[in-house]
């Protein structure tokens, strides 16, 4: 039984790419609770043949011999099968927890595609950073990937009829949504089964962390800060046993990698970008810094500064979650106190992005950014350029 009835246009996608002559594995990747299982079950539900599920989101992980187990479940559908009409669809979820599982999964696909007993997979995953290693490190050529966001604006407002003011509050956790209306029950909700279980199972569990309460440390101040430039030196002085400067870059690429918090870099154009330069916070959703701050909907609009910074940080989240890997690049920029508060850097142009959102902002920051960069783009979000509600159902790809 499925938790609602919206069907998120990934699940085409993904359908449309089984059509294809070359086979390939078909790779779903991105945050938890944000649908990849559900759309992996509207997928089943659509295919014609038989279907083999297994998930390794065990409380043990599970060795390489698990997911030879599941092949074999779907080898022995497809030799049962009389006449092959369709292909038997196998679904491994959180394969990232299997230790090796690239590498079982090589030789596995290697051996179907010679031998073409009638197998399509797909593999679902939660963690970036060891989802591309399996990737790149094994399987190579073999693949199709597919990014499952936190869902924007435009697929909240069609599944549940929210309006702008209420996406930006409780963010896009379609599983958090029946709770939105008991304010205190949605924020124990998010916190336990939301980011807890993401810290623990995917960041703690599957890392070598010398000090798991400083990430965790990092990850709350971070989530009342968003949209903020925040140095590392503040940081350390702010966090108990913090060590130093690399250990917390290296603590925030882990929550990165969760689809948590980025640190953007500050942009410089023609420069290296240096490693101890103050990241600016950028929280993936905005459902994680309002679950921590203890604010209501309604006194968070009320404060203009705290939802200027709401609004900030969900336009970086919208540009992070559509633009992340290649080509696109995002950046932040600030000269001698002018700043711009979005670059988004493309393989043609360099686009400046402001936002206005009733919070009061330096204007010379935009003619201080094109002076320094000629040729450079800028986009005005808000009352002085596009409105809001526009970008936020409009894919970044479309934009840039």
């Amino acid at each position: 039984m499925l938790e609602y009835s919206y069907e998120r246009p990934i699940v085409k996608d993904i359908l449309n790419g089984m059509v294809f002559k070359k086979k390939l594995l078909h790779i779903l990747t991105g945050p938890r609770q944000v649908g990849k299982t559900i759309a992996a079950s509207q997928i089943a539900e659509k295919w014609k043949g038989p279907v083999v599920n297994a998930s390794a989101d065990l409380p043990l992980p599970p060795g390489p011999e698990w997911i030879r187990a599941q092949w074999d479940r779907a080898l022995s559908q497809a030799r049962r099968m009389e006449t092959r009409k369709t292909d038997v669809l196998l679904i491994l979820d959180e394969v990232q927890k299997v230790t090796g599982w690239s590498q079982v999964v090589k030789d596995l696909w290697d051996t179907e595609c010679r031998e073409n007993h009638g197998i399509q997979v797909i593999i679902l995953g939660s963690s970036s950073l060891l989802i591309q290693k399996g990737l790149s490190e094994s399987l190579a050529g073999r693949f199709l990937l597919y990014r499952c966001t936190h869902w924007g604006f435009r697929e909240m407002e069609r599944a549940f009829s929210w309006d702008l003011d209420r996406w930006l509050f409780f963010g896009g956790y379609p599983g958090a949504a029946p709770f939105v209306g008991q304010e205190e029950v949605w924020a124990r909700y998010v916190t336990d089964s939301l980011i807890e279980t993401v810290l623990a199972r995917d960041v703690l569990q599957l890392q070598t962390v010398a000090k798991p309460a400083l990430l965790r440390h990092l990850f709350m101040l971070s989530a009342v800060h968003p949209a903020q430039i925040l140095s590392y030196n503040k940081m350390l002085g702010q966090l108990q046993d913090a060590g130093n400067t690399t250990t917390l870059a290296h603590y925030l690429k882990l929550l990165e990698s969760a689809f948590l918090i980025s640190g953007l870099e500050l942009f410089k154009l023609g420069q290296r970008q240096r490693r101890g330069s103050s990241p600016k916070l950028i929280i993936w959703n905005n459902g994680l810094v309002n679950a921590i701050s203890g604010e209501s909907l309604s006194s968070s609009r009320l404060d203009h500064s705290w939802w200027g910074r709401l609004v900030e940080n969900a336009v970086g989240a919208h540009l992070l979650n559509h633009l992340a890997g290649f080509p696109y690049s995002l950046y932040y920029w600030r000269n001698r106190g002018l700043e711009v508060d979005f670059v988004v850097k493309t393989p043609k142009d360099i686009w400046g992005i402001e936002v206005k959102s009733g919070r009061p902002g330096n204007p010379k920051g935009c003619s201080e950014f094109l002076k320094n960069h000629p040729g450079s783009r800028i986009m005005m979000l808000g009352p002085q350029g596009m409105a809001l509600e526009d970008f936020f159902r409009t894919d970044p790809k479309e934009l840039f």
